[in-house]
């Protein structure tokens, strides 16, 4: 039974956030700026912390504006949908999507917490999807609940700059079935953006996997380049410039060679249209040779360091920062993680450093985690240069490197070359150039 048809729309527009993680967290934050929001979650821990005013993870100025939309009344959490979801204009879906260690997405998950919530919603209500799952989802739930509207546009989620990334939008993709509620997401996106580019649902969700694997294409192309300018004498990070400086190319093009992409964002899309592509019977090619490049990039650090080395059996690695990223505290799909693991199989013994953690997860009990960049590097044979937090370029490194047994630094992106370069003595190796 549903309830009776949404209150008009305004200056107090009522919208629903369910899913309150990462994605979740900052859209209601943010919307609460300008609209009445109520954040829905069935994760009683979660929800209890959100009303204190704290995020769920580390995301730079998240728990301050968390704090103020609460303190203006106009942010709540709860774990209760009916109450949720009485008289709400919308209801905006933004569960961060789980994705496992093969990039698969597991999507039943997302939609049985939404069914549980859509029984509360008034008739007519519009149903806003941002959590990323396959094209195909608006028409599938069309059907299943014709009493709604549905529309889909792709999150936007920059970690570690998500705030900005939501408010300062260049544009926002939303996908819609017809012109009913057109303007209601007007109304909604008109405080972030100045273009709204309206599509067919199918399309909009497209959009977000095309995005992703072309932005996932990109790196392992220029990857695979850089690997060869390894071979050659070439340079890739001047390789790069140069495709940059072609119009048809472009300065902002995702071609900077370094590390493989990781964090399981741009491989779920990837995954997904190759299984979409397998299930109709239609061949291609491209698509899933992405996983495997950018796969087999992975152990890029793991093989400089016993090019270098030799069997990296028994000596000591420095691993310097383990987060998913910069200004978070996500390790889940981190590649600093894998590496780490790498490492230890190969009878390495680990230690790392990263401001971000405080303490190891119990499946990295073998890690050493050192209390400062300098007691990670004591004694090292090398260092390999990870999560790139901007605290590493402050260090003295000249009078820290002093106490590593060798001076070798694997630094896939370059990020600490230019304080590096002049530590005699110092080895510096990174992705698409020979030394």
């Amino acid at each position: 039974m549903v309830a009776t048809e949404p209150v008009g729309f305004g200056a107090q527009m009522k919208i629903v956030v369910q899913g309150l993680w990462h994605l979740g967290s900052v859209t209601a934050a943010c919307c609460a700026k300008y609209f009445q929001v109520t954040g829905l979650d069935f994760d009683a821990a979660n929800v209890a912390k959100l009303n204190s005013g704290k995020a769920p993870l580390l995301e730079p100025g998240l728990d301050e504006l968390i704090a103020a939309g609460i303190a203006a009344k106009k942010l709540s959490f709860t774990t209760d949908a009916k109450a949720a979801c009485a008289n709400a204009e919308i209801l905006w879906l933004t569960y961060d999507t789980p994705v496992n260690d093969n990039d698969e997405s597991d999507v039943e998950s997302v939609l049985t917490n939404l069914r549980k919530a859509l029984p509360h919603l008034s008739k007519g209500a519009l149903v806003l999807i941002s959590s990323q799952l396959p094209v195909g989802t608006c028409h599938t739930l069309e059907k299943e609940f014709p009493q709604f509207h549905f529309a889909y546009s792709p999150e936007n989620l920059r970690l570690g700059k998500a705030i900005d990334a939501f408010e300062k939008a260049e544009r926002v993709v939303v996908g819609i079935r017809n012109d009913t509620k057109k303007s209601l997401l007007e109304e909604l996106f008109k405080p972030f953006t100045p273009q709204i580019i309206f599509m067919r649902t199918e399309s909009a969700e497209m959009v977000k996997h095309a995005l992703n694997s072309f932005l996932a294409l990109s790196i392992t192309f220029i990857n695979e380049i850089a690997r060869l300018c390894e071979l050659t004498g070439a340079d890739a990070k001047e390789v790069s410039a140069g495709l940059k400086s072609e119009a048809r190319i472009g300065p902002k093009a995702y071609l900077g060679p370094g590390g493989p992409f990781a964090g399981g964002t741009l491989a779920r899309d990837v995954v997904t249209l190759t299984k979409l592509a397998k299930s109709g019977g239609e061949k291609i090619s491209v698509i899933p040779a992405i996983k495997q490049s950018n796969d087999l990039h992975r152990g890029w650090a793991l093989r400089r360091l016993q090019l270098r080395l030799g069997d990296v059996r028994g000596k000591q690695i420095a691993v310097l920062g383990l987060t998913y990223t910069t200004n978070t505290d996500t390790l889940r799909r981190s590649a600093a993680v894998e590496l780490c693991k790498q490492l230890l199989k190969s009878g390495a013994s680990v230690k790392v450093f990263d401001p971000a953690v405080k303490t190891l997860p119990k499946d990295l009990n073998k890690i050493s985690l050192g209390a400062d960049i300098a007691s990670a590097l004591n004694n090292a044979d090398a260092a390999v240069i990870c999560t790139e937090w901007p605290q590493f370029r402050q260090a003295d490194w000249a009078k820290i490197t002093v106490k590593m047994r060798g001076k070798i630094f694997v630094d896939a992106n370059r990020f600490l070359e230019k304080e590096l370069k002049s530590i005699a003595g110092v080895e510096h190796l990174s992705v698409g150039r020979a030394k």
